[in-house]
């Protein structure tokens, strides 16, 4: 497929537009519900359940998010708001291996042949029993490696018209964070629930949720907050205000809004951010790096932790807003500098 269509576009509905408005109701976080899909990828008893092939591994991390209880809250929340709820198990046969050999691929599918993970047919390969599809939702063809893009995922949110996928499940930096990262290449807005998901252990864990998913999404939060969001469709028909608090996309404080400017003639929209125990001066945010509003919390696309590096410490010109996004293609004589791409030879 070609990829998405960029939230917002096709039905009318923007977060903030180029000019710095704040858009109708659902933004490019949450676009209307009928473009939003939850996606739940492995929730079945080998790593949800005790007695499960890989149990011993994820348990530390289920117990601690209560990664079963937030899955069904999460499942149950989608549902009464009418998103589309897709499954996304993993299951082997035996031609997946003596073909395939499918266990000389990779180290986690070595690990998943040699504890017999993931068998078709199996009570480890089906669902966990709080976590059940209904009749009438879908349940994707069996992934065999980390990236669900390989199955049939792209078919059903291109019939759907989804542009925003919400994923949670298992394991937080295989399935969830390979799947995550082809979503946005293939042009969807992504969100990670950060208590739904769970990993083999919790260093694992903590890089996905701290350093890795905000910066491949829009967005890391909990399932309270996503349904919260997700009832209150008021949330997004205001724009940031002076005193709003603003926050990274890792959930990380930034600071509070000091004024909202809009594009005028020679600069582009922004935010200017007091200084302050982050920041040794004001830093100006570009008004197209917000995702949402919520409250008086204004949230951007971008974590805290880089939020200093960015060069946001002088008025963001138009001048400087085209030096980024560099030469249009007619005037690039060779695509690297030195020569262009390599053409297929026979």
């Amino acid at each position: 497929m070609a990829g998405a269509v960029p939230a917002g576009e096709a039905d009318g509905t923007s977060g903030v537009n180029v000019d710095g408005q704040a858009g109708e109701v659902g933004g490019p976080l949450f676009p209307r519900r009928n473009r939003t899909s939850l996606l739940v990828i492995d929730p079945v008893n080998d790593f949800l359940s005790e007695g499960g092939a890989a149990w011993d591994l994820t348990k530390s991390t289920v117990k601690k998010n209560d990664v079963v209880q937030h899955l069904a809250k999460v499942i149950d929340g989608a549902r009464a708001g009418g998103l589309p709820v897709l499954f996304g198990p993993m299951a082997y046969t035996a031609e997946d291996y003596e073909n395939a050999h499918l266990e000389r691929r990779s180290g986690i599918n070595r690990i998943m042949f040699e504890r017999k993970m993931f068998l078709a047919g199996s009570w480890g390969a089906d669902f966990h029993p709080a976590l059940q599809p209904r009749g009438d939702e879908i349940v994707l063809q069996p992934h065999k490696g980390t990236d669900l893009f390989h199955t049939d995922l792209p078919q059903h949110l291109e019939r759907l018209g989804i542009t925003h996928l919400v994923i949670c499940g298992m394991t937080a930096n295989l399935c969830c964070e390979s799947t995550g990262r082809s979503a946005g290449e293939h042009g969807y807005d992504v969100t990670f629930l950060s208590d739904a998901v769970g990993a083999e252990n919790i260093p694992a864990y903590e890089a996905s949720i701290r350093v890795n998913y905000p910066l491949i999404a829009n967005a890391v939060m909990t399932v309270d907050e996503f349904l919260a969001a997700l009832g209150d469709a008021r949330e997004t028909t205001a724009g940031p205000e002076p005193g709003d608090e603003v926050r990274g996309s890792d959930h990380g404080k930034i600071g509070t809004v000091a004024e909202v400017a809009e594009v005028d003639e020679d600069h582009e929209g922004y935010l200017r951010v007091r200084r302050g125990l982050v920041f040794s001066k004001d830093i100006f945010i570009p008004l197209d790096t917000i995702v949402r509003r919520t409250g008086q919390e204004v949230f951007i696309n971008v974590p805290r932790l880089v939020v200093g590096k960015m060069g946001w410490e002088t008025l963001p010109s138009h001048r400087d807003h085209q030096a980024k996004v560099g030469s249009a293609q007619g005037e690039v004589r060779h695509l690297y500098h030195s020569r262009s791409p390599s053409m297929n030879s026979r």
